[in-house]
């Protein structure tokens, strides 16, 4: 397997006294549960090859982690639900262009670890039941399996069925770690734009209310007091005499969280009736994920990405604020 596949870390003099698990677990910051999946499918080196995990490591020593999951055969495309398909590699910077125009889905930024994809309202992330196909999941397995591609599907975050935009997507468990990891310590920063019925008096506001489960619809949810906590920022863009067009962003990610909050201030998003919403131009929530933002887990740089928004939401801004 090709070095690209591997992580390396070279020990440093200040590593001194530290063992191999130790650097894979501090310094790669790879976790528990990884770490008895790398040491099973030995996928951890010194100095390219099989160490003692206790084995103490000196400074150039090179200790290096498999980072793209190793894949026996590939997988046939009806399979792709599973989540795991089959990889060759086109250069980074050539790969978002590399998407057959016949796919629903943009993609927005690619490296070897992480995918940011503009996703088509009406698609729901992953498959529920087995027999679900037409998912982003789906999409994707289908955009690989033609470039040839060994690659695992992680997406990092959710985005509503009927919410467009974009949305963070791992490549390998080791990317999904690190990016997960970078969502629950409030280092991604995503940002939305909405259309919310009536007119918000004030120009910005948080809105901090506990939200947990609607107790009489399977999926709904609602403000609670035993709820989780929700907070919701956000800025208003434009007014109408009926509408205001809200620029949010989250400090938490509960389902449903930018609908819940409007919704129990009294200004359900445009199109969604499950909150109240009233349905007119559009046939789904007006939320779209605009933006998102982080510091790279891996390549120390920022990424910032914005998804061009939707014909529908266009269509529901120029009429109601044009």
């Amino acid at each position: 397997m090709s070095r690209k596949d591997w992580m390396e870390y070279i020990v440093t003099e200040e590593d001194a006294g530290m063992n191999v698990e130790q650097i894979v677990r501090q310094k790669l910051n790879v976790s528990g549960r990884m770490m008895q999946r790398l040491t099973r499918s030995k996928g951890i080196q010194l100095n390219r090859k099989q160490p003692f995990l206790q084995r103490q490591v000196k400074p150039g020593d090179q200790v290096a982690i498999r980072v793209v999951e190793r894949q026996l055969e590939r997988q046939p495309q009806h399979d792709a639900s599973r989540e795991k398909l089959p990889t060759g590699a086109p250069s980074p910077s050539d790969r978002a262009t590399q998407q057959a125009s016949t796919l629903p889905i943009e993609l927005l930024y690619e490296d070897d670890h992480l995918l940011i994809v503009g996703k088509p309202a009406g698609m729901m992330v992953h498959p529920i039941k087995e027999e679900l196909e037409g998912t982003l999941v789906h999409a994707l397995a289908d955009l690989f399996a033609q470039r040839g591609e060994h690659v695992s599907i992680h997406p990092v975050h959710r985005l509503d069925k009927d919410t467009s935009g974009a949305i963070l997507i791992a490549k390998s468990s080791y990317g999904h770690q690190l990016a997960d990891r970078l969502l629950r310590e409030g280092g991604i920063h995503r940002e939305y734009v909405a259309v919310v019925s009536g007119v918000l008096p004030n120009d910005r506001g948080t809105i901090e209310a506990p939200i947990g489960r609607d107790m009489k619809h399977p999926t709904k949810r609602k403000v609670t007091e035993g709820g989780d906590a929700a907070i919701t920022h956000y800025e208003v863009i434009q007014r109408s005499s009926y509408m205001t067009m809200v620029r949010v962003w989250l400090e938490t990610g509960r389902t449903h969280q930018i609908r819940v909050h409007f919704k129990h201030m009294g200004h359900p998003l445009a199109g969604d009736t499950m909150y109240g919403g009233a349905r007119g131009l559009l046939r789904r929530q007006a939320l779209h994920a605009s933006s998102l933002a982080f510091q790279h887990p891996l390549l120390n740089v920022k990424i910032y990405c914005e998804a061009p928004m939707p014909t529908d939401l266009k269509r529901l801004i120029q009429a109601e604020f044009e």
